[in-house]
C-alpha cells in the first residue's frame, strides 16, 4: 500500500491531522464549542473554492477562509452577546453561500467536491508543505499559550479578572482552529471533519483521567481512527472521511459499552 506516492502523502496528512485535531478538540469540548469546528470547516470550503478559482493552493485558501470566519465569529460574538447561537448560523450562511455560488458557476479549475468527502488522491507535495507548516505552527502556539488557553476555556470571566488577555487568546484560538480545519479537510472532507475534532476527545473522556492523560488518550484514539479510515479507504475504494467518521463513532460506542459492562460486573 505504501509503495504508492499518493498513499505516502495521504499517510503524512493523516498523521498530522490525527495529532492536531484532538489537541484543538479538547479545548473546544471544554469550552462547549464543539460545533465551531464544523462551522469553520464549512467556511473553509469557500476558501477552497476561491483558491481553485484563481489557481492558488486550496489548502492555503481553506486556512485563510477559516481564519477570517473564526475572527469574524469573535467579532460577532461581542455584537450578538445575547444571541450567541446566531453567530455560527451567520458564518455558515455567508461561507456556504460563497462556496455554492463558486462551485455551481463552472469556473473552478479543479474538483472542489473532493473536499466535501475527503480524498486520498488529491494531496500534492505542495499541500504537504502547507499542511506541515500549519501543523508545526499550530502545535508551537499551543505549547506556548497552553496555560492561558486552558484558563480561558474553563472560566473566561475568572481568566479576565486574573489579567489574561481573553480577547487576544480567543482570536489566537480561532486561528488555531482554522489551521486544524485546513490540515484535516483534504482527508476527512467538510461534512465529517468535526468527527475528528470532537469524537476522539469524547472517547478519551470516558476514562475519567486528568487533563494531560485525556489529551494523550485522545491523540492515540485519533491516530487509530485516522489510520484505520485511511486503510479502509484504500481497501474499499471509498472516501476516507466517511470511513474515518464511522470508525471513530464505532470506537466511542465500544468504549462506552465496555465501561458499562465492567461497571455492571463490579456491582453484581
Amino acid at each position: 500500500m505504501l509503495q504508492y506516492r499518493f498513499m505516502q502523502r495521504a499517510l503524512f496528512v493523516t498523521v498530522a491531522m490525527a495529532v492536531l485535531c484532538p489537541l484543538i478538540g479538547i479545548f473546544l469540548v471544554v469550552r462547549r464549542q464543539s460545533m465551531t469546528g464544523d462551522a469553520l470547516a464549512h467556511a473553509s470550503l469557500a476558501g477552497v473554492s476561491t483558491g481553485l478559482l484563481f489557481g492558488h493552493n486550496p489548502v492555503a485558501g481553506a486556512f485563510i477562509a477559516a481564519a477570517l470566519a473564526g475572527l469574524c465569529a469573535e467579532w460577532l460574538r461581542d455584537s450578538l452577546r445575547r444571541y450567541a447561537d446566531l453567530v455560527l448560523t451567520v458564518i455558515l450562511a455567508g461561507s456556504v453561500g460563497i462556496a455554492v455560488t463558486l462551485m455551481s458557476s463552472g469556473l473552478l479549475e479543479g474538483n472542489a467536491e473532493a473536499f466535501l468527502f475527503g480524498s486520498i488522491l488529491t494531496v500534492t507535495p505542495t499541500d504537504m508543505t502547507v499542511i506541515g507548516l500549519l501543523t508545526l505552527a499550530a502545535v508551537g502556539l499551543l505549547l506556548r499559550y497552553r496555560h492561558a488557553l486552558l484558563y480561558v476555556a474553563f472560566d473566561e470571566e475568572a481568566a479576565q479578572l486574573a489579567g489574561v488577555p481573553v480577547k487576544s487568546i480567543n482570536r489566537l484560538f480561532a486561528l488555531l482552529v482554522a489551521a486544524t480545519v485546513a490540515v484535516a479537510i483534504q482527508m476527512t472532507g467538510v461534512l465529517v471533519l468535526s468527527s475528528m475534532i470532537a469524537i476522539p476527545v469524547a472517547t478519551a473522556l470516558q476514562f475519567h483521567a486528568g487533563f494531560r492523560r485525556t489529551l494523550a488518550i485522545s491523540v492515540a484514539v485519533s491516530l487509530f481512527d485516522g489510520l484505520a479510515g485511511l486503510v479502509l479507504s484504500y481497501t474499499l475504494g471509498a472516501a476516507p472521511g466517511g470511513l474515518t467518521a464511522l470508525v471513530s463513532v464505532a470506537l466511542l460506542l465500544a468504549v462506552i459499552l465496555a465501561r458499562r459492562t465492567l461497571r455492571l460486573r463490579r456491582n453484581a
